[in-house]
């Protein structure tokens, strides 16, 4: 397997000790382990992802975004990316600090071990503020890239309200990428609007979410569900930490993250009540199950886009039931 010039160029690698060979595996690109002898005698190790196509451009450029914005928050959650781009033969690439997984963490007394649970590190991100854009003056509702979910781009504008930015950019946008791919649907899309003009304003409208105190833009993941968890040795090296990958992320309330982990499972209670020690339950406590299930229908419906079926029905029995109940 031959390393494309333009990696080497980005990496600033010396082409006589580098080598490269497949590693693990992806639905939607090829991945491999690079290896390079430093300067100091040092091996060092990365993970690289290519793929063909202005779409795994697209892709590549929020992946790169998101895992650094999660790594600046908390480097022990994620590796960081370091170079994303076009090969000389015209393929997206991605290349991440290597991520060595493994069955299990390492004991708490290892050099460099953060000591922090899984639970406690996300806690740790949804309590950081995330960065004020560039050109913006306060917190926004975004993130700078497109990013994708599966393999749905998302858009990502900024905007001053949660509310707004969920409704126009996760709601209406995937209903209008639902029906591309499955057709028009009276039934879906009324529901759907409705829901994003009545529920969305009446569980996290602006005036009424956190006591009607505008909530803090934290970095979410975006597609954290059991599969884009697990330990690992960031770099390949050093203790074996709970880590998370492939995030598609966004600056948003952090309640926002559980809805996909709710959907799928693998976090159970104990997790939760670590999570929500360190990062309370925003208010209205007494409808926090309802945002989640607001937070899960956005991942029924971008299921019911990538592969259609069930997803449709998921969808539909939220929205009802979330109408009944806050609709009028």
């Amino acid at each position: 397997m031959q390393l494309d010039p333009s990696i080497i160029r980005a990496l600033s690698l010396d082409p006589a000790t580098t080598t490269v060979a497949t590693h693990g595996s992806s639905g939607f690109n090829a991945t491999a382990k690079i290896s390079t002898t430093l300067p100091t005698g040092t091996r060092k190790h990365f993970f690289m992802k290519t793929a063909p196509g202005k779409d795994a451009e697209t892709m590549f450029r929020g992946e790169h975004a998101s895992l650094n914005a999660i790594h600046n928050a908390v480097p022990s959650l994620c590796p960081a990316s370091l170079a994303t781009g076009l090969t000389d033969h015209g393929n997206a690439f991605l290349v991440t600090d290597f991520l060595h997984m493994s069955s299990r963490c390492s004991p708490g007394n290892q050099q460099g071990f953060s000591g922090m649970s899984l639970a406690a590190k996300l806690a740790k991100l949804h309590t950081t503020p995330a960065p004020i854009p560039d050109g913006y003056s306060k917190p926004m509702f975004g993130f700078p890239e497109t990013t994708c979910c599966g393999d749905t781009a998302q858009p990502n504008g900024y905007k001053e309200s949660w509310s707004t930015f969920y409704s126009e950019n996760r709601l209406l946008a995937m209903l209008d990428k639902c029906e591309r791919n499955h057709g028009k649907d009276a039934e879906f899309r009324s529901l759907v609007e409705k829901t994003a003009s009545t529920v969305v304003s009446r569980l996290i409208g602006d005036d009424h979410l956190n006591d009607g105190k505008r909530i803090t833009p934290v970095v979410i993941h975006g597609d954290l569900w059991s599969g884009n968890k697990g330990n690992g040795q960031i770099g390949g090296e050093g203790p074996i930490e709970d880590v998370v990958f492939d995030p598609s992320a966004v600056y948003g309330h952090n309640e926002y993250e559980l809805g996909i982990m709710n959907m799928f499972g693998g976090f159970g209670k104990t997790f939760f009540d670590e999570y929500h020690r360190i990062c309370p339950k925003t208010s209205p406590v007494e409808e926090y199950q309802d945002r989640l299930s607001l937070y899960e229908l956005y991942h029924h419906m971008n299921h019911f886009c990538i592969f259609g079926g069930s997803y449709r029905s998921g969808a539909m029995s939220i929205m009802k039931n979330l109408n009944r109940k806050y609709g009028d």
